[in-house]
């Protein structure tokens, strides 16, 4: 295989192959994240050619949002049964089945089935779930740092290819940007397939910062109906804890103030103050690219420092700029500076509430109580999502939305510091269950 051979080559360098790994999930994240993305450029055009409302498109979106949160603790139990290479593959053959058949659709129902159901499920099992099981197989060293590339890569995709997206649909229709996502995703699925391997133990190799191999874990024994109840064993022990549900309620907060509002609805927004969505699509590239740094510089942090407070100021930060892009007059300068101050900030939450779940928990069961806490994080986007359509169909206006969301950060920065503080008193509670 490609792997054995490279892996052999990079350790006469004394480079580990768990780098690779981390490129190919990388890609991986930063073309399902695009597709994620994608319907934010395509509101407008799909209501110009078949009627449809932005509360009934957003609809559509929500369950997308949705279905991508609640498949994170089962794709992180299928990973665990099946691997995450072939895991992964099956999510973008999925993923690339959703968005062609969108390319015929003429009915409301049909938007929902292909980005609702299918793009949602695909997508689901290669969220940011995949980025906590990479880290945690791989990595013992550094795995902060690596969440914190692996999380920028998921945000960043799902803005920084919308200027591109968003200048295909104009120049040649909402049709041309489907197929192009579909060519990335060829693209990745080829990545995965050559370079992807599920453990070290694999390619005879111990975890980035250790010293001896460590075996890959057993299947978990049992048939279909066991795989699919071990991530509800696991809500089950964990629910009785205080810190899963501060957890859970955050992260809610923080899938409402980002990918559910500002990415699905902001370039319809700007589009209400005379703003061309290229130009929009654009603005959230910047923000896009100041993310992938700051979150990267946020993993690099958790290491480093008590992660309490780290969500205290992101959540806070987050909620005051949300607050203040209503004063901006959408001006050049205003947005610029929201771009920046937003961008640094869209999903740093992610590397301090991974390395949170990691060591209340243990390494074993990150994954899969991760996957319940982006749950919670996908169903406040879902929330923001429908909810800012209804107030731009009913109001007629998105503001209302952003004020809200601004205010729950600021609530999600209170919660943060009312977690406990790490020690053996908190993971006692957990193994003692």
């Amino acid at each position: 295989m490609v792997s054995t051979a490279l892996a052999s080559s990079l350790a006469r360098r004394n480079i580990h192959y768990g780098w690779v790994v981390v490129a190919a999930t990388f890609l991986t994240m930063l073309v399902t994240a695009g597709a994620m993305g994608a319907p934010g450029v395509l509101i407008k055009p799909l209501q110009d050619e078949f009627g449809w409302s932005t509360s009934s498109i957003s609809s559509a979106l929500a369950v997308r949002l949705v279905l991508f949160g609640l498949m994170g603790p089962f794709a992180a139990a299928f990973m665990n049964n099946f691997g995450v290479r072939k895991v992964v593959v099956f999510a973008l053959i999925t993923i690339g089945v959703g968005f062609v058949g969108s390319l015929f659709m003429t009915q409301l129902w049909q938007l929902l089935l292909f980005w609702g159901i299918i793009v949602g499920f695909g997508t689901g099992l290669t969220a940011v779930v995949l980025a906590a099981t990479v880290s945690n197989r791989w990595f013992t060293k550094h795995r902060g740092l690596v969440v914190g590339m692996l999380s920028a890569s998921s945000a960043t995709g799902q803005l920084v290819f919308l200027p591109l997206m968003a200048e295909l649909t104009q120049s040649y229709g909402w049709r041309a940007t489907v197929l192009f996502v579909c060519c990335l995703i060829v693209v990745a699925a080829i990545g995965v397939l050559a370079l992807m391997r599920d453990h070290p133990a694999d390619l005879n190799l111990p975890l980035v910062g250790e010293i001896h191999i460590t075996p890959a874990q057993p299947k978990p024994a049992g048939g279909l109906g066991t795989l699919l109840m071990s991530p509800l064993i696991v809500l089950k022990e964990v629910s009785g804890t205080s810190t899963f549900w501060i957890l859970f309620s955050t992260f809610f907060i923080c899938g409402l103030s980002t990918n559910g509002l500002v990415q699905t609805h902001f370039v319809t927004l700007c589009g209400d103050f005379g703003i061309m969505p290229v130009a929009a699509a654009s603005v959230l590239a910047v923000m896009g690219i100041f993310d992938f740094f700051g979150t990267i510089g946020s993993g690099w942090l958790s290491d480093r420092f008590d992660n309490r407070w780290l969500l205290f100021w992101y959540y806070g930060l987050r909620g005051l700029s949300l607050l203040f892009l209503p004063f901006t007059d959408f001006s050049f300068y205003g947005l610029s500076l929201f771009a920046i101050f937003y961008g640094l900030d869209w999903i740093a939450t992610v590397p301090p509430t991974v390395r949170i779940a990691a060591d209340r928990y243990g390494r074993e069961k990150a994954g899969l109580v991760f996957g319940w806490i982006f749950a919670g994080h996908q169903l406040g986007a879902a929330t923001a999502a429908y909810g800012a359509g209804v107030t731009r169909t009913e109001l007629q206006s998105y503001l209302p939305a952003f004020f809200i969301a601004g205010a729950f950060c600021l609530l999600a920065a209170i919660l943060a510091i009312t977690l406990s503080k790490p020690g053996g008193a908190a993971r006692a509670a957990v193994v003692a269950n």
